[in-house]
């Protein structure tokens, strides 16, 4: 059976001030199916340039390049604008890490999700304001209809981050990419907020890229995990797995996680070759 989502030798590359060219994104390759992958990588690692470059939102000046790239049989790299227009927020959606910068600030929340909605489905006006109430209901809000008529700067980040979950997924995607999506909110609401995702997935039958930096959390909430480091993929393991990780990268990542009992003094640093970039 075809995979869902094909990236075959992805790069990215950004023009440099002395002409050249900075890649990225080098060689990153993996294969989707319906199931739940995190990316981890310290910032900086690309993991969010493959993101974008999966969704068609690289900047212009960038370079993308790649010996495959596809979702269920279209070609991403070639495919029309209009083709790409109708496959974002369509059937490939992508949740920004925060909401204050992602969500509209002139528009309230409902409005928002009735136009993401009116944008891939022909729906009456009536029918988008039931459709987005019932998504913001979706997404564990309490009062639907009281947030609908607020503005970004009237709710909280944990709200926020609902409400563009709630805004992404109300067109039915096939594919999330959740680029950080817990990374502003405190502990109690990150985990409302997997909670979420972890039950639409399953309900919906979704493919799930799970970008983060946070080793503890995707292996906690993943299938599989891809390790980056400067713009590559050093390791793939099972989300299980991850205490058996082989790549040095890797095991110091997990070194330098806090560890309850443990006297970690001095603490540990990652001590970086210049082969792991190779």
């Amino acid at each position: 059976m075809e995979p869902m989502l094909v990236v075959d030798d992805l790069r990215v590359a950004f023009p440099s001030r002395d002409g050249g060219w900075v890649e990225a994104v080098r060689g990153v390759s993996f294969v989707l199916g319906r199931e739940r992958l995190g990316i981890v990588g310290e910032s900086g690692s690309g993991k969010s340039q493959t993101g974008r470059a999966i969704m068609g939102l690289t900047a212009p000046d960038a370079r993308v390049s790649a010996r495959r790239l596809s979702f269920n049989g279209v070609d991403l790299l070639y495919c029309t604008p209009a083709q790409r227009r109708a496959l974002r927020g369509g059937r490939i959606a992508m949740v920004l890490q925060d909401p204050k910068f992602s969500l509209n600030p002139v528009m309230t929340i409902g409005q928002q999700i009735v136009e993401t909605l009116q944008a891939h489905s022909r729906v009456s006006a009536a029918e988008a304001r039931l459709q987005a109430l019932a998504a913001l209901a979706s997404v564990q809000i309490d009062d639907p209809k009281r947030v609908f008529k607020l503005y970004p700067h009237q709710v909280s980040g944990g709200m926020g981050q609902r409400a563009m979950i709630a805004m992404m997924l109300i067109a039915r995607p096939d594919l999330l990419i959740a680029d950080e999506p817990t990374s502003a909110l405190d502990v109690t609401v990150q985990l409302e907020v997997l909670e979420i995702l972890d039950a639409l997935v399953l309900q919906r039958g979704m493919g799930l890229i799970f970008i983060s930096h946070d080793l503890r959390l995707v292996s906690g909430f993943c299938d599989r995990i891809l390790v980056m480091y400067a713009g590559r993929v050093v390791e793939e393991l099972p989300a299980g797995g991850l205490t058996n990780a082989q790549h040095p990268y890797t095991q110091g990542l997990l070194n330098c996680l806090p560890k309850l009992g443990v006297d970690q003094h001095p603490l540990p640093t990652l001590k970086r070759q210049p082969e792991w970039a190779q």
